[in-house]
């Protein structure tokens, strides 16, 4: 079973991202294959992706099973069989992972959540009694994925409970967003307050906790009270400045959020992603100038050029941290990203020669090749 769902999904225990699930639901690569018992599912490579059983040979043959490995350890009093016990209900709990994988790619949450639940409660059986958290917060993911809010806060809170946050903390912010759902408003912001503390660069948790100040008219304030204690304890932390500028950010104060990111790449040169958003907030920004540019009442000269001013210079504000970015990662697909960006930027001033079609030439020429 594991080497099946390594093949099909990769790290088995690593569910996609929302985006990738809607673009893998149904996905009309699929070439079916129908048996007398089963529907077998390959993909565009040819590789096996779904078994999908429809005529099973025992109708619930592994609930059948658990009851019979629970009966066989009752009466192993000498505990002889104990290891081969483990095993088998081991071996169950993986199957249930595969039907869950399986009702999930054909978009039957509910039905995925349920056995994602069941894989977690076989594993905590005697005598394995393991907690398996990923297996939890799947049946808490797929549950909020169909709104049974209930149901998700269950598994979410399990995984809490059990010191599991997911990726980046994502298991506050979907606690949060069920607790929200539930008109727990405050339970909501407590979960966010916790998971910040421990994941203050979340954007997901950072999102939620000034959605729920804007939302409550409470004094968003408290957003800089939590970054200041946060920082108390980390005062060399770049992460909790590049925090900080999000909420900026997030408020459209684009010129404290700039500070707060330069202060986190000046505290760590060697975090990028503080230079980077640096630079894509002057993007940003003229982007935003563009679509203002673009609504101006055609004789409305004088704006018009104000603006258009204010867009190039945000443009030319973007290079520097731009190109400080590109050559300090490391990493070569948000290298191309940012050849993209810095593209698009020299392409705007090429015409007036010199450095600018010199950058121009450069960062088209990589994301020509898609590397570096």
């Amino acid at each position: 079973t594991d080497a099946y769902l390594t093949l099909v999904y990769g790290d088995w225990r690593k569910m996609p991202s929302e985006e990738q699930i809607r673009k893998a639901i149904h996905n009309p690569t699929y070439i079916k294959e129908i048996y007398a018992n089963k529907d077998l599912y390959f993909n565009a490579n040819g590789q096996l992706a779904i078994i999908q059983v429809t005529k099973p040979v025992y109708e619930n043959a592994l609930e059948k099973a658990l009851e019979a490995y629970k009966k066989a350890y009752e009466v192993d009093v000498k505990k002889t069989k104990e290891k081969d016990i483990k095993a088998g209900m081991e071996s169950i709990a993986n199957k249930y992972l595969n039907d869950a994988f399986n009702s999930y790619q054909f978009g039957k949450y509910a039905e995925a959540s349920d056995l994602f639940a069941l894989s977690a409660e076989t594993m905590a059986t005697t005598p394995v009694n393991k907690v398996d958290t990923t297996a939890l917060y799947n049946a808490g993911f797929t549950s909020w994925m169909v709104q049974d809010y209930n149901k998700a806060k269950s598994f979410f809170e399990k995984c809490l409970e059990n010191n599991y946050y997911y990726e980046g903390g994502e298991v506050f912010a979907k606690l949060a967003d069920v607790y929200s759902n539930l008109g727990q408003k405050d339970a909501a912001r407590d979960v966010l307050e916790k998971g910040f503390t421990q994941f203050p660069q979340s954007q997901s948790i950072l999102i939620g906790l000034i959605n729920y100040y804007l939302e409550s008219g409470q004094n968003a304030d408290r957003l800089f009270v939590l970054i200041e204690e946060a920082k108390k304890n980390e005062p060399n932390n770049a992460s909790l400045h590049y925090a900080e500028g999000n909420v900026y950010k997030n408020m459209k104060d684009m010129e404290n959020a700039i500070k707060c990111y330069y202060k986190s790449f000046e505290i760590d040169p060697t975090y990028v992603y503080g230079i980077y958003t640096v630079g894509s907030t002057y993007y940003d920004r003229a982007i935003e100038i563009q679509e203002e540019i673009n609504n101006l009442d055609v004789n409305d000269y004088e704006t018009y050029d104000k603006l258009l001013a204010e867009f190039e210079q945000a443009l030319i504000d973007a290079i520097d941290p731009f190109e400080k970015a590109f050559n300090i990662t490391k990493d070569e697909g948000l290298k191309v990203s940012i050849a993209e960006y810095l593209k698009n930027i020299y392409y705007r001033f090429v015409s007036k020669g010199g450095e600018y079609e010199t950058g121009y030439n450069k960062y088209a020429e990589i994301v020509k090749n898609g590397t570096i």
